[in-house]
């Protein structure tokens, strides 16, 4: 049996070439580094935008690292008994992002071993999948929002979202009318309220942002508000999309069962690394529902390049965020291992994950 010889992290800040808010100019990246016993190399990371960074590269070096040596390097394998040892301190949140330093190192490992990428690994079912512009762009001025959509249009995207969740609803309206204007009728356009309502005001904007024909609206309510997901969907045809503050399988797998979400949004890092992630995915297609990975397009485009789909479902979507990716941030040590041209997401050619950080 090939198992962990050590582990090793590092706590980078990358500078963003936008802040996302005033006290967000960075992004928190633990870099990861396992050593398998055949002496077989792996890199990874764990990420969180502001809030616990150092807590994860606490939990990774006094926590994770001793209990994964002498284990199995196999990361399926690995992931549960380690998720249950950390348990005591949360079952997902900061566990389950320190655990995918380890995950996803361990399968960089593993496709590195084999000279392959990890999606050849995984079995790739697609050779390019559909991306959609994004951005975190609710304090830009409505021109800058404007010109922002115009450069997603101009680089060839047929989807795009922008926030919601202005104090006056009626600030929202324009703004999604402007860029409805902008985008024409034929691109799709979502929009995403990143938690600000609450049930009464959401179905009230929702009543009125209806109009501008909506793909879906992300994370109207608090991400666990199961009861109140679930009453929404009763109250609203737009469909609701939502996961990035998900952390479990079990969590999904309770919104999917009671009709609170039609579109999961699982963070490959957030749950847990490609391990957990592959478990929702089945849970996705298992109910009929339709996955599109968020954020981090180097890493969860490759997976979305792996994904089946339930019948009816649409096929997995990148979200490329204006200026925020790892590569267009200068972060990497090597070439991206994914393109974006024409709206569309492809892999470059890399072995592993090809994500190891500068």
């Amino acid at each position: 049996m090939t198992t962990i010889a050590s582990l090793g992290a590092r706590l980078l800040r990358v500078p963003l070439t936008r802040p996302w808010a005033a006290d967000v100019t960075s992004v928190g990246v633990i870099a990861t580094h396992v050593v398998r016993s055949d002496g077989s190399e792996g890199w990874g990371f764990s990420w969180t935008p502001q809030i616990g960074a150092e807590a994860v590269l606490a939990l990774i070096e006094h926590d994770i690292a001793p209990a994964a040596l002498g284990r199995d390097a196999d990361a399926a394998t690995t992931w549960r008994p380690l998720w249950q040892h950390l348990h005591e301190a949360g079952g997902g949140g900061i566990t389950t992002i320190a655990l995918a330093g380890l995950d996803l190192a361990l399968w960089d490992a593993a496709a590195r071993a084999r000279d392959l990428p990890v999606s050849a690994l995984i079995g790739r079912r697609r050779e390019s999948v559909r991306a959609y512009g994004s951005g975190v762009n609710l304090h830009y001025p409505l021109d800058e929002l404007i010109a922002q959509v115009r450069r997603w249009v101009d680089a060839g995207f047929d989807a795009v979202k922008i926030k919601v969740g202005k104090p006056d609803m009626r600030e929202d309206a324009d703004r999604v009318a402007a860029v409805r204007d902008v985008l024409g009728p034929d691109r799709a356009l979502m929009i995403d309220a990143n938690q600000r309502w609450d049930l009464d005001r959401a179905t009230s904007s929702m009543e009125v942002l209806a109009a501008f024909d909506p793909a879906w609206i992300e994370e109207p309510l608090r991400a666990d508000d199961l009861t109140g997901h679930a009453e929404l969907a009763r109250r609203i045809a737009t469909p609701i999309a939502l996961g990035e503050n998900l952390h479990t399988v079990y969590r999904f797998a309770e919104f999917l069962r009671a009709g609170a979400v039609q579109i999961v949004q699982p963070n490959v890092v957030r749950v847990g690394g490609v391990t957990p992630f592959l478990r929702i995915a089945q849970v996705a297609v298992d109910h009929g529902a339709t996955l599109h990975p968020h954020l981090l397009p180097e890493l969860s485009g490759q997976l979305a390049l792996t994904l089946a789909t339930a019948p009816g479902a649409a096929e997995p979507m990148a979200e490329d965020v204006e200026d925020a990716g790892f590569g267009a941030l200068g972060a990497l040590a090597d070439p991206s291992p994914v393109a974006l041209s024409d709206g569309s997401l492809t892999e470059t050619p890399h072995v592993g994950l090809g994500i190891r950080f500068a």
